[in-house]
């Protein structure tokens, strides 16, 4: 067992924090396994992202106690009324401990008081080792829509 193992454990609390430029090299060393690089983009890669689409974007890190120990990304458009999880990452050595499940949840309390929201939408890659059963256990549902060689899914509230 590691110290970081010692303080982050499964009844931390989480909560999603802004990057800023006290956490952000925090942020961008978290990675996923070099497995799942192909699901996810980097850190580095979805913060440029968001400050091209800065009316669209709204990121946060995700934290357990005082850890960051992930990120993501909801497309934010209450013009249209829709809201899409863009990105979502779990550092490694944090997988299969709840926090993921715990950031959907808060990311599910934040988009129902956003105007006119009725669904969140997702989308993943097919294949071994992608998230769909993951956010299917969420309670997310495949809409037989694909975006870009990635199927789509929504959470109705």
């Amino acid at each position: 067992m590691t110290e970081k193992d010692e303080i982050i454990h499964k009844g931390s609390q989480v909560s999603l924090r802004e990057v800023t430029r006290d956490n952000l090299g925090k942020v961008l060393k978290l990675k996923v396994a070099e497995e799942q690089n192909k699901f996810v983009a980097s850190n580095a890669v979805s913060i440029a992202q968001a400050h091209f689409y800065p009316d669209e974007a709204w990121f946060r890190a995700i934290y357990a106690d005082e850890t960051p120990i992930g990120f993501l990304m909801l497309s934010d458009d209450p013009k249209k009324a829709e809201y899409f999880l863009w990105r979502l990452m779990v550092d490694d050595q944090y997988q299969g401990m709840g926090f993921g499940r715990h950031a959907i949840l808060l990311l599910v309390e934040h988009v129902k008081t956003r105007p006119n929201a009725t669904k969140l939408l997702t989308s993943c890659v097919p294949g071994e080792g992608s998230p769909f059963e993951f956010y299917k256990s969420l309670g997310f549902q495949p809409t037989g829509e694909v975006l870009e060689g990635e199927d789509v899914l929504e959470l109705l509230f």
